[in-house]
């Protein structure tokens, strides 16, 4: 017996700003939905009723090809655009802040201000600037290029060549303020089986990342198809030996393979007992 076509549908995240608040949490819900296969699109910066007449038609259109209503989140603050979506589209419009603004109101005895780009914006400048200095640090420490500023390092992070350092260094910094610092253990480190020399002094802000053998082979095949780098056994070898150097040295280490980047990094922060730098 057949089985029957999943349904698909559209989702668009529409923001006055940069969108990123409605993609995070919408993704997040329709992860929740697995017999639906859906495409997503995001529409950021509709801060006037002319740039929200375009995407009511892109999204009105979708509506007339499909035949099926497109998903609408919203972190839409200005309530005409809000109230323009709500009259004009096609879609189910599903808008975060109207769940919480009223019950909030209700409770601080005050209006909320309805005022554009205080999410992501500059309102805060010092936040500002302590996640533009955590991520010039991240950039300026990556891949272990310089070992200089370790001192000032809040944790480095440490494991084979594409096991996750970069890109979680890089949230750390974004997403709380962390200073972090990654180096890759290379296979000429993993032979010896001890620490590198220029990390002894840092043991306490170390952190071990691996992964499992066959996920980084897909991954590194990605990059350099057909090479010893990407050979199934040469993975083996490496994970194996890196796990056994965390194990010897007492380093705390994390197995990224089934973990999305927001959950290595609080899990990390968690884990290494660390504080955002960034205001909340």
């Amino acid at each position: 017996m057949p089985k029957p076509e999943k349904q698909h549908r559209t989702v668009f995240f529409v923001s006055d700003r940069t969108g990123i608040t409605a993609e995070t949490l919408g993704h997040s819900m329709m992860t929740q939905f697995d017999g639906v296969e859906f495409s997503y699109t995001r529409l950021p910066f509709l801060d006037t009723a002319e740039k929200m007449a375009e995407a009511v038609q892109r999204i009105n259109a979708v509506m007339d090809d499909d035949g099926m209503k497109p998903i609408v989140f919203s972190t839409l603050v200005n309530t005409e655009l809000l109230d323009q979506i709500r009259r004009d589209c096609k879609g189910v419009v599903l808008d975060f802040f109207d769940a919480f603004n009223a019950p909030l109101e209700a409770e601080l005895g005050i209006k909320a201000s309805h005022v554009m780009g205080r999410s992501h914006g500059m309102g805060n400048f010092a936040n500002y600037t302590a996640r533009i200095e955590a991520l010039n640090f991240a950039l300026n420490n990556d891949d272990g290029v310089t070992t200089r500023n370790y001192s000032a390092a809040d944790i480095i992070l440490i494991g084979v060549s594409r096991s996750g350092k970069t890109p979680t260094s890089l949230f750390l910094a974004l997403q709380f303020g962390i200073h972090a610092a990654n180096y890759p253990l290379t296979e000429e480190d993993l032979q010896v089986r001890a620490l590198p020399e220029v990390l002894r002094p840092f043991r306490d802000k170390l952190f071990g990342l691996t992964i499992d053998p066959d996920r980084l082979q897909q991954i590194r095949s990605e990059r350099r198809p057909n090479s010893r780098y990407a050979n199934s056994s040469q993975c083996q070898l490496e994970v194996d030996a890196v796990e056994s150097l965390y194990r010897k040295e007492g380093i705390r280490f994390l197995n990224t393979t089934h973990m999305s980047i927001e959950e290595i990094s609080t899990t990390i922060l968690q884990t290494a007992g660390l504080k955002r730098r960034l205001v909340s």
